[in-house]
């Protein structure tokens, strides 16, 4: 049993060594003076696609775009889980239909919700 936490706890170094390397790279690339640090007013100024900005550079966005992204990302979610389990429906057994239905369900009731509030009015 200790073995299989072994296993954890190494990958659990790696993935914290690696966080750590890619955190003090730059910073040791800069003292070798590999990458460049030479800061000025053109390299500071706000752009727009190469372009200099016309009107204000802070622009509020409508919150319903990130309601309509966050549903788009639901179904997306709900894409990728809904295709393994089709998959297996043909070995399945009334269980694993039940589930899938149930899932289903929540998906579509929460989709309804959205619907009923308006997130879904693109303006």
């Amino acid at each position: 049993m200790l073995q299989d936490f072994s296993y954890i706890a190494l990958f659990l170094l790696i993935s914290i060594a690696f966080a750590a390397f890619m955190l003090v790279l730059p910073l040791v690339l800069r003292k070798l003076g590999i990458i460049p640090h030479k800061p000025s007013a053109v390299k500071s100024s706000t752009v727009e696609c190469g372009l200099e900005t016309t009107g204000r550079s802070w622009v509020q966005f409508n919150s319903r775009y990130y309601l309509f992204a966050l549903v788009a990302v639901a179904l997306d979610v709900m894409l990728i889980f809904i295709l393994p389990w089709a998959a297996g429906l043909q070995v399945a057994d009334w269980r694993f239909f039940l589930g899938g239905a149930i899932f289903v369900g929540i998906i579509l009731i929460a989709y309804i919700y959205a619907w009923r509030k308006g997130a879904l009015r693109w303006k």
